[in-house]
């Protein structure tokens, strides 16, 4: 893997915590140039200096998004931009969840901005970088509640019926039709792309669950979910293991491919979804 890797530049959105972190550490130890994205300044400074220290390695710097914001995604890109002439590996893995519904500044549901949009947008305005970069890989973290997960395009943002799953599910639903789509459009290109499902991971992302559900949480936590650093396995994977070379349009768990929900395979659906994902961030389909 080491070799796969080294003096490769990867950027990880997600970085300050969880398996976003995990993977960072790794990835810096192994010899990557890596970006760290992070929404909090403090919280991300701190999470700079600990790749730094458990990976040994200088390579590491970090920039700021605030991932449901269409704005600042778009800084975000300028500022790679100002400071990189490639990128091999962009792993997108920020993502959130909310217990009631909210909506963005750019007047979108927030669940479906940060973890289906906020992939899309950035990996778009990326993609040329990208593609001069190759051969690249993309890696999306998706979730098997994408398997639940379904697409009303007349109410994407659940302004009828919103329930915290669902509207996760949904999301990486998007995730894993965005990989298929995505794939489809850079065959040729020698950049690969793929999603795949973490595990049970026990991270902070569950925060904003409902406060019934907490005390089952912890328990799940402590009995059944894998630690963040085995959740990054698969990231890791995906970003530089050369099993993988030439691999794209994937759904993987457990480093091995697995077929995705039926929804997920629908090309119909999967063109249907660009072209309103990229009207809503305003971006030529």
């Amino acid at each position: 893997m080491a070799d796969s890797i080294l003096r490769k530049t990867v950027l990880v959105t997600g970085a300050t915590s969880g398996i976003g972190l995990e993977a960072a550490v790794v990835l810096a130890g192994a010899g990557a140039e890596l970006v760290m994205i992070g929404r909090d300044p403090a919280k991300t400074a701190a999470a700079l200096a600990d790749v730094k220290l458990r990976s040994g390695s200088t390579a590491v710097e970090s920039l700021l998004c605030d991932f449901s914001s269409q704005a600042s995604i778009r800084k975000l890109a300028a500022d790679f931009r100002a400071g990189h002439r490639r990128l091999d590996v962009l792993i997108n893995n920020a993502g959130t969840v909310n217990l009631r519904r909210t909506v963005t500044a750019d007047g979108i549901e927030s669940t479906f901005a940060v973890n289906h949009l906020g992939y899309f947008l950035l990996t778009n305005l990326l993609i040329d970088l990208i593609i001069a970069s190759a051969p690249a890989r993309i890696v999306n973290v998706s979730s098997t509640g994408h398997y639940r997960g379904t697409l009303d395009f007349d109410d994407l943002g659940f302004e009828h019926g919103y329930q915290i799953m669902k509207a996760y599910a949904r999301s990486k639903l998007g995730n894993v039709l965005f990989t298929r789509k995505l794939a489809e459009k850079l065959r040729g290109t020698g950049v690969t792309v793929n999603a795949l499902h973490p595990g049970g991971v026990a991270t902070n992302i569950w925060s904003g669950a409902p406060g019934w559900t907490k005390p089952i949480l912890a328990v799940a936590k402590r009995l059944f979910m894998i630690t963040p650093a085995e959740g990054a396995r698969t990231v890791v994977y995906l970003a530089s293991s050369p099993e993988v070379e030439g691999k794209t349009g994937l759904y993987f768990e457990k480093n091995r491919p697995r077929a995705p929900s039926k929804l997920a395979q629908d090309d119909a659906l999967a063109d249907r979804l660009w072209g309103a994902s990229a009207r809503l961030v305003k971006l030529e389909a």
